[in-house]
């Protein structure tokens, strides 16, 4: 008995010491499970794609410096335009009309667009809103054969690659009844190729960093005006984002390193023979809550 007395406070420690090896252990194994779960793999994400707003600048930026317009910005007079509800009416209507013809093509000539319709519709797209007016867009218009070339040979490599590994089945299938694949021919005929450009941050006079607010959205924005500046023009297109491909169209293109590609465009008009999927649209009251 004496000798047990005397061993029971070594058999309590062992005890205690080898419950926390458990404990810890089983511990780590919920904290990897639990870091699986949150975080999954997907490898198909463009990292070009992502939205940085969230993400602050490095120091350098200077949290109190002034990154806006002037101080004092000027506030002029502004009388928008009026209409009788009749004319709303019609107006509205007849732009739905317009719209609601827009396609997404994948069958362009190389029938020649004039030029300045190529300006004007970048124009009408600069017009868009975005945070703290700092217009954190860059369209870049290539028209020169071997540069398209170039951009189709990039992409349909890592198409390729997306549609056989990083897509996955239920995707690659979805696009299947679309009769899409990882061929691009039209970033050859389209007479324009139209990448636009996110500009994640800006700079100040001073070289230091710039903040871009809702970079994401603002860019996002313009390219809903662009496609109907587009479509009110007469040409077509298809929002093409291809992915993991930013990073070689940014310097085969030579744009710095503050612009994450979003979208590029191929622009012209429709061949003869063109075709598309006979689809439809939702209806109203699928897509519109009035409270």
């Amino acid at each position: 008995m004496a000798l047990f007395s005397s061993l029971t406070p070594v058999f309590i420690a062992i005890i205690c010491v080898l419950i926390g090896v458990i404990m810890k252990k089983t511990n780590g194994e919920k904290g990897k499970r639990g870091t699986t779960s949150k975080h999954p793999s997907r490898p198909w994400v463009d990292e070009d794609l992502k939205d940085g707003t969230d993400h602050p600048l490095e120091e350098e930026e200077g949290e109190e410096e002034w990154q806006g317009l002037e101080e004092n910005v000027a506030h002029v007079p502004f009388t928008g335009e009026r209409y009788s509800e009749a004319e709303m009416i019609k107006r509205s209507q007849t732009f739905y009309e317009l719209l609601n013809k827009r396609r997404s093509v994948r069958f362009l000539s190389d029938e020649p667009v004039p030029r300045e319709v190529i300006d004007n519709v970048i124009r009408t797209a600069g017009t868009s809103p975005s945070g703290a007016h700092t217009e954190p867009w860059t369209f870049v218009v290539v028209q020169d054969p071997y540069l398209k070339h170039k951009i189709r040979e990039i992409v349909e490599e890592e198409e390729e690659i997306n549609y056989k590994k990083r897509m996955g089945d239920r995707w690659v299938n979805d696009l299947k009844r679309l009769r899409t694949n990882w061929i691009k021919e039209y970033l050859d005929t389209a007479p324009y190729l139209i990448l636009i450009f996110k500009q994640v941050y800006g700079r100040l006079p001073n070289g230091k960093k710039k903040t871009h607010y809702y970079n994401e959205i603002s860019v996002s924005i313009a390219c809903g005006i662009l496609l109907a500046a587009l479509q009110n023009a007469g040409l077509y297109t298809v929002t093409s984002t291809p992915l993991n491909c930013g990073p070689q169209l940014r310097v085969l293109l030579q744009r710095p390193a503050n612009e994450k590609l979003l979208l590029l465009l191929p622009v012209g008009y429709p061949k003869k023979d063109a075709t598309v999927p006979a689809l439809s649209r939702k209806p109203l009251e699928d897509i519109m809550v009035v409270m």
